[in-house]
């Protein structure tokens, strides 16, 4: 089992990124509203996953306002990809 992946709001996360095209982003703001998390919370989370280059973070500035957009990585797919395949392995057994 993936241990970055593995805890609920992280896997929650990537789960919500495989949805997106693999070049497509996210905004930070519909990212926290679709999982009902805290910036902290959600920052946190995704920096342990930046750390293990599953997410990539875009930060801007949008007029005057900044704006965080986040993708899942090539590794970040294949790593959710290999976490649900034992996910449902141990769900066969």
């Amino acid at each position: 089992m993936d241990e970055v992946i593995h805890q609920s709001t992280r896997l929650r996360i990537m789960t919500a990124l495989q949805a997106l095209r693999k070049d497509e982003w996210i905004e930070f703001v519909r990212l926290k509203a679709l999982l009902g998390a805290s910036d902290g919370n959600l920052g946190a989370h995704l920096e342990t996953l930046s750390r293990a280059a599953y997410v990539e973070i875009d930060k801007q500035i949008a007029g005057k306002k900044p704006l965080t957009r986040i993708r899942s990585t090539s590794a970040g797919r294949a790593a959710y990809r290999q976490h649900v395949a034992q996910l449902r392995a141990l769900l066969d057994m």
